[in-house]
């Protein structure tokens, strides 16, 4: 069993690093204004926003137990710290986890 897991560990590993050395490699040849980066930033980008609003409206896990409002309401309030900020992704991060989990508790 532990042997299994130690060979996913390292082709799951192999894999990863392998696509983000390739990315690295043809990214160099791809100009930071050019239309196709612009088209991959939007992509990921709304990748991200469809993910984020998949957990917000259609939870699972223990997340789908607590209430739509406090949902919107740590999303919006996180959004708010991300641009008060100034675009830093840690403390919104670190923010919505702890009033994720402090309203949660309290309200329920």
């Amino acid at each position: 069993m532990a042997n299994n897991i130690i060979s996913i560990i390292i082709i799951t590993s192999l894999a990863t690093y392998l696509s983000r050395f390739l990315g690295v490699l043809s990214a160099e040849k791809i100009k930071e204004t050019s239309k196709i980066f612009r088209w991959f930033n939007c992509l990921a980008y709304s990748t991200l926003a469809a993910l984020i609003a998949r957990l917000v409206i259609f939870p699972s896990g223990s997340l789908s137990e607590i209430d739509y409002f406090i949902r919107f309401a740590v999303v919006i309030l996180s959004v708010f710290i991300f641009y008060l900020t100034k675009k830093n992704l840690v403390y919104p991060t670190v923010f919505s986890a702890v009033l994720l989990s402090a309203l949660s508790s309290f309200l329920s």
